[in-house]
């Protein structure tokens, strides 16, 4: 007898889950019913940012085709919201009014926008209202907004000054349009970068044509525009940025009152297991923004230290994998074959990477310590562990800054700002807890003259990851193009590789290019 998945929400996330099941679909093992809120079936919401520019089409960041899943067996409900979970009966309510059964339960509910508390806005989480010129960034329709704006040359303000913030303003600006950056901070990324890098970003934000007003706390909205559109964003020392489109980028929350309301545990998200399990509840799963891996044994180290849901796309992609191999053995062999899978391996700290024309920006782990700081270097040093040592390099003439923080060699952080090569071969260091060279120098120099036609040998490296999303590495392009793969799209379409963040098309590119030059030579 096969069993009943029932999948809440379609996202991108959900979509790779249901992807991965397709084959048990087709054989009976399981039934699948997708629920989305979205009339679309799901689509890559980093890159909605790039559709609102015109760089990109609704086609190419499509992730399922809901005929397609239809003929392949799954059952898809766009447009429907689930109501409440009934977790005695193991039934959902629609909002439809019907109730479907499941023996598994997945919430990828993912996450809803941050919407901030000022004056002409509903913050309402379950229904904000927002007047007509304020969009959150989010979705299709708000993709639609912003490409009006940008084809009119209008001045659009960017409240936030997150990753997602300044790629949305930078963007924006390469394409003709007015663009300011509205942050509450000395500088841009404050939670991620230090002041070094804060202040060389700024001024290559100004560079590229964006404006930054720092330290500004903003404090209403003035909808004087056409049919009571946005205006202006008031700000708490009286002043005003006039604009006629305003972009919320104040962080997401995850979605978690479907888990909330049936009685689950709850934290910053969903609270689950090394198995994506919901406390307390074996029928019951949740995987992506909405899920937060944290067991309930206090003699585990990783939970201890967690930090709740990522908010990357790739973390999510993986737990959509490892769950679909778990729901499919438990279907087939039962209880016991699906526990002795080795669980979810622990997710290793995010690289957050900022690439637009004139800006190359790579932020990882903590950087926070400067090199005189002795208390916060000896924290954590024993007699078998050494402090942390921090190389610091800055030219801000040229919008240059490099740091390292590392811990018997190996680094802790890193942040690197207009030094594309270095910041590379740092990330993949990074990623490898491999050590440094013991002259930290030798890594600025990828920057010089001397290797403006070559890069490092890790850049060079098949094996060094190039798709940080979908974790494609170098090897696996390459033998795409051997394959016949020419472009960007048939490159993420045979290996996934820039279905994510689109961070890595300009690696994907060059690989191509240097395959053709080979080729040609």
């Amino acid at each position: 007898m096969s069993e009943r998945i029932v999948v809440v929400g379609f996202g991108p996330v959900a979509a790779r889950l249901v992807e991965e099941l397709l084959p048990a679909v087709g054989t009976g093992l399981v039934q699948l019913l997708v629920v989305g809120q979205e009339a679309e079936a799901a689509y890559n919401r980093v890159m909605v940012a790039e559709l609102g520019v015109g760089r990109t089409t609704p086609e190419a960041l499509a992730m399922a085709d809901a005929a397609g899943l239809e003929d392949a067996g799954v059952q898809v409900r766009l447009g429907t919201t689930v109501r409440r979970i009934d977790r005695a009966r193991q039934n959902v309510v629609l909002s439809d009014g019907s109730t479907e059964h499941y023996d598994r339960l997945v919430l990828a509910t993912g996450s809803r926008p941050v919407i901030p508390n000022l004056t002409g806005l509903n913050p309402d989480p379950s229904g904000p209202v927002l007047p007509p010129g304020v969009i959150t960034l989010r979705n299709l329709q708000d993709a639609a907004v912003l490409r009006s704006a940008v084809t009119g040359s209008k001045r659009v303000v960017i409240l936030g000054g997150g990753v997602l913030g300044l790629e949305t303003a930078l963007a924006v600006s390469e394409e003709g349009a007015q663009a300011t950056v509205v942050h509450n901070g000395p500088f841009p990324l404050g939670r991620s970068i230090d002041r070094g890098s804060g202040s060389v970003l700024t001024t290559s934000l100004r560079s590229c044509g964006v404006r930054v007003a720092g330290n500004a706390r903003s404090t209403g909205v003035e909808t004087a525009g056409p049919e009571g559109s946005f205006s202006a964003l008031l700000l708490e020392d009286g002043s005003a940025i006039d604009g006629e489109l305003l972009v919320l980028s104040c962080g997401v929350r995850p979605r978690i009152e479907l888990a909330e309301g049936c009685g689950l545990p709850v934290g910053v998200g969903i609270l689950v297991d090394h198995r994506l399990r919901t406390h307390h509840e074996p029928h019951m799963f949740a995987i992506g923004d909405c899920a937060e891996v944290r067991c309930a044994s206090a003699a585990c180290s990783a939970c201890r230290t967690a930090t709740g849901p990522s908010g990357l796309v790739g973390p999510g992609w993986r737990q959509a994998e490892w769950l679909a191999e778990y729901l499919v053995v438990l279907a087939r062999d039962g209880q016991e074959a699906a526990d002795a899978l080795e669980p979810l391996a622990v997710e290793k700290p995010g690289v957050i990477v900022l690439k637009a024309r004139g800006i190359n920006l790579a932020v990882a782990g903590d950087n926070l310590a400067d090199p005189w700081d002795e208390e916060v270097l000896e924290a954590g040093a024993t007699a078998v562990r050494p402090r942390r040592q921090v190389s610091q390099w800055a030219d801000p003439e040229h919008g240059r800054y490099v740091k390292m923080t590392t811990r018997g060699g190996v680094l802790e952080g890193l942040v690197a700002v207009g030094m594309p090569r270095t910041a590379a071969e740092l990330v993949v260091l990074f990623e490898r807890s491999a050590e440094l060279p013991a002259d930290r120098s030798l890594l600025l120099r990828l920057d010089g003259p001397d290797h403006l036609d070559g890069g490092s040998a890790n850049n060079n490296d098949p094996r060094r990851t190039v798709c940080r999303c979908a974790g494609v590495d170098a090897a696996s392009i390459e033998e795409s193009v051997l394959d016949g793969c020419s472009s960007v799209a048939e490159v993420s379409k045979a290996t996934r590789a820039g279905t994510g963040c689109g961070g890595c098309h300009e690696d994907i590119k060059g690989l191509i290019e240097k395959h053709f030059q080979t080729a040609v030579a």
